[in-house]
């Protein structure tokens, strides 16, 4: 049948045009290893369990388990408005296989995890979206769909340390800056980046002709508001003329560019390298608002092709069936998530930077508007304008300054999960597991060594899975050690971004947290400070490839 027009869309290549109108038939197909029969999704050339390159395609029975959903409020888009139900079904014939589709012909009160779902193709165009709607018959229940790594197996698949030496003792972090932080500055990006730059080159005590070394995310490309052109731009307004440099977004987080000038620095590139991160998301989103900034048109491809044509816009759409997941397996609880939101309030309000310092109680955080199911307003990060800047210098040219040398302990970058949004981990935010197991296996410090740790929360599940992963609390233990806010709050066992957050302080991603460490390790937080601090952990990312870094002072 036909749907309403403008729904977005997936591009059909000459690899996915058999999935995308196979429901002409209304048979859902996906290929198949010949040599396995394992089934394939998204397409590949190769078989991910065999990886032999015997690769078929094969129609399935189209029934499936019902393994997340979310209930979209916030987000609208021509031809999907709010609310819809955004889902995850695992394909009955190898439930390895993952789908992220709508459920339609029920009432989203009536969907319970598990239930046994069928496939309802919509045409739209030339596209036979494969929607889901309850089984006439359920039968018996299905075992519970796993993880192809289960969380509390992570341990298993890291890799120990390769040599003896690590190329962390040889470097350290000079110095750290930031720009003006605001909602809608409407403000050139490049020049809140120069700014911070130069306020970390003048923290580290150096001069911009020291700087033979520049690393960036996302780098530079069509990114909206998540960059001001990366390493090109800043070159050629700074004419700085770096030895090395990097920029991109396959990298080990949004903060993932102090690693890379890590092993840069090791490695003898570079001496001080000059790491940034701008973000003018509130801006560009104002300016789109206004008409003076095009949205990109055209169809959905690569990865998003898989999730955009369903309204999965956000990673809000996937990490909310994480947090969904994570409840309904281990108990955990919306007031669960409440105490990461009103600990991390709690300390902006200390923090004269901060966009959100206005005090908070649970229950203004339980009333807040619904945004996707279950999270609310205070779930998500604050959209902002801003640039952190972070130097990292041979440890031996870092002694040399007068600033406080804080030393990197162990990096953890190992991926062991899927990298795909919705093949991946079901419980916790994907790519936390394997960075957080394999930063341990470069130190001899333990999780009870740090002093502080400012852990990535682009959302409050996000915050809570990296809790888990390094190991604060067990896997599945996060209700108990966060029940309360007292062992997160700044005179707890684990003092939690102490700056308030991305979730009250500012998106800044990876790199505000890292300002966050330096500045707690230097005991320069002030009000906020955390007495003694002396190791910190910072994480950056999640969902896409991210990174883990111990810290600690020189002393």
């Amino acid at each position: 049948m036909d749907g309403p027009s403008g729904r977005p869309l997936p591009l059909l290549t000459e690899e996915t045009a058999f999935f995308w109108t196979s429901g002409a038939d209304g048979r859902l197909r996906f290929q198949e290893c010949e040599s396995c029969s394992a089934l394939i999704h998204p397409p590949q050339p190769v078989c991910r369990y065999c990886r032999k390159r015997e690769i078929g395609v094969r129609a399935v029975s189209g029934f499936a388990t019902l393994i997340g959903f979310t209930v979209n409020e916030r987000f609208g888009l021509p031809g999907l408005p709010a609310p819809y139900v955004v889902a995850q079904v695992a394909i009955e014939e190898d439930p390895r296989v993952r789908l992220t589709t709508n459920i339609v012909g029920c009432d989203p009160a009536e969907l319970s995890l598990g239930m046994r779902m069928e496939v309802a193709f919509e045409q739209v165009e030339d596209v036979w979206l494969p929607l889901f709607r309850p089984a006439a018959d359920q039968g018996e229940p299905a075992p519970p769909v796993r993880d192809e790594i289960e969380p509390d197996q992570m341990w298993r698949h890291v890799r120990p340390m390769l040599t003896p030496e690590k190329f962390e003792d040889k470097v350290a972090i000079t110095g750290v800056g930031a720009s003006e932080l605001g909602r809608r500055l409407m403000v050139d990006p490049l020049s809140l980046t120069v700014q911070a730059c130069e306020r970390a080159v003048a923290d580290a005590g150096l001069s911009l002709d020291d700087i033979d070394g520049l690393a960036t995310y996302p780098g530079a490309g069509p990114f909206g508001g998540f960059g001001e052109g990366g390493v090109t731009a800043l070159e050629a307004a700074l004419g700085i003329r770096p030895t090395w440099h990097n920029g991109g977004g396959e990298t080990f987080g949004p903060g993932g560019s102090v690693i890379a000038a890590m092993m840069a620095v090791a490695g003898g590139m570079a001496r001080h390298v000059l790491c940034f991160r701008t973000l003018w998301e509130a801006t560009h989103n104002e300016l789109m608002r206004q008409g003076k900034i095009t949205p990109p048109g055209g169809r959905a491809g690569g990865s998003s092709a898989w999730r955009m044509p369903f309204g999965s816009v956000s990673a809000a759409h996937t990490l909310a069936q994480n947090a969904q997941r994570h409840f309904q397996r281990y108990g955990t609880t919306r007031e669960t998530l409440g105490w990461i939101a009103l600990n991390q309030r709690a300390n902006a309000a200390l923090n004269p930077t901060a966009i959100y310092r206005d005090p908070m109680t649970m229950d203004d955080y339980l009333g807040a508007r619904p945004i996707t199911t279950p999270f609310g307003l205070y779930d998500c990060d604050v959209p902002c304008d801003g640039a952190v800047a972070v130097i990292v210098s041979a440890v031996d040219a870092a002694r040399d300054l007068d600033r406080p040398v804080i030393r990197v302990e162990a990096v953890g970058t190992q991926i062991i999960e899927r990298i795909e949004w919705d093949q991946s981990t079901l419980t916790h935010e994907p790519q936390v597991l394997g960075q957080a197991a394999h930063l341990w296996t470069r130190t001899d410090l333990r999780p009870s060594d740090v002093d502080v740790a400012q852990l990535y929360d682009g959302f409050t599940i996000n915050c809570l899975s990296w809790i888990e992963a390094l190991g604060f609390c067990g896997i599945g233990e996060a209700k108990d050690f966060l029940d309360g806010g007292k062992n997160i709050a700044r005179d707890g066992v684990l003092p939690l971004n102490t700056h308030g957050g991305q979730l009250s302080h500012g998106r800044t991603h990876g790199m505000g947290l890292m300002h966050e460490a330096v500045v707690q390790l230097r005991g320069e937080g002030g009000e906020r400070q955390v007495p003694d601090a002396k190791v910190a952990v910072v994480s950056s990312g999640g969902l896409t490839p991210s990174g883990a870094i111990l810290l600690r002072t020189d002393s």
